[in-house]
């Protein structure tokens, strides 16, 4: 079974931000182009994705944010996710946190580059560690 996982907003923002083909962030982008795992979203997961890579600060282009985030639904799974009742310390991370949970019987990951926003838990890894997984 290929392996799952829920890209957080901050691994697309510094995938694209990088000038470095080299780093985790833009590998993992670039292995999702690649079938090697299955993006997991929700519909609150896609306004988030939508709402940051569009902000004006980071300059993306409109092309690029939405061939990405269409990438990301042909490619992914849409994940209904349940109310887990955790509190995160930013509470605006918590439909990443769910949609992970839910899909725990598949063996699914979040990637992040914000660990400390998340509790400590195996399934939720640095851009580099999900690397390591996929290897």
């Amino acid at each position: 079974m290929k392996c799952l996982a829920v890209i957080d907003t901050n691994v697309l923002v510094s995938a694209l931000l990088s000038k470095n083909d080299d780093a985790a962030t833009v590998q993992v982008i670039h292995k999702m182009f690649l079938s090697e795992f299955i993006p997991l979203f929700s519909e609150e997961i896609l306004s988030e994705y939508h709402e940051v890579l569009k902000r004006k600060k980071f300059g993306f282009s409109e092309t690029t944010v939405n061939q990405l985030i269409s990438s990301i639904e042909k490619m992914g799974e849409k994940v209904a996710s349940s109310n887990t009742g955790e509190i995160l310390p930013d509470m605006k991370d918590l439909p990443f946190y769910e949609v992970v949970v839910e899909k725990q019987e598949d063996g699914a990951f979040l990637v992040t580059g914000n660990m400390k926003h998340f509790p400590t838990k195996p399934f939720i890894v640095t851009p580099r560690d999900f690397l390591d997984v996929l290897q």
